[in-house]
């Protein structure tokens, strides 16, 4: 996304690729680009990435008290997991698994169906490591996307 996050509670700087806030945004003193309030952060997930995206950096994305929910796209198939907070303060999974379903994200009104994130992806060009998002996957997705902004 070009912007960062910083997790104030663990020294954590990263940089989503899609990062959306609801609120007035607040920014870090030291690196403006960098978001302290995120609702919602949306990571794509890769081979190299989805370990990390799903265990450690999930982890320190919960302790950002303005954080409301937590989306992975895969990349090699239709999958979305969206992880939202509920009102006991657990975070509770919801997955997509067909074009037709609609992600809803509640934290900033907005909702989509599974075929627009989709909708640039070409699962028919397999490789030794399975399906592959094209090389424009993330750009797809900002473009298809820009009510995360």
């Amino acid at each position: 996304s070009g912007l960062g996050v910083k997790v104030c509670a663990t020294g954590l700087y990263t940089y989503p690729d899609v990062v959306a806030t609801g609120d007035e945004p607040r920014f870090d003193d030291i690196q403006v680009e960098t978001l302290l309030n995120p609702k919602i952060i949306v990571e794509v997930l890769s081979p190299s990435t989805e370990i990390w995206n799903r265990g450690k950096k999930f982890e320190h994305y919960r302790n950002i008290p303005s954080l409301r929910e937590y989306v992975l796209i895969s990349q090699d198939h239709v999958m979305v997991e969206k992880f939202a907070i509920n009102a006991d303060g657990q975070w509770a999974l919801s997955d997509f698994r067909t074009l037709d379903d609609v992600l809803v994200l509640d934290s900033i009104s907005c909702q989509m169906k599974l075929s627009d994130i989709y909708a640039r992806i070409d699962f028919s060009a397999s490789s030794e490591a399975g399906y592959r998002l094209l090389p424009d996957c993330k750009s797809a997705l900002r473009s298809t996307h820009e009510a995360f902004d």
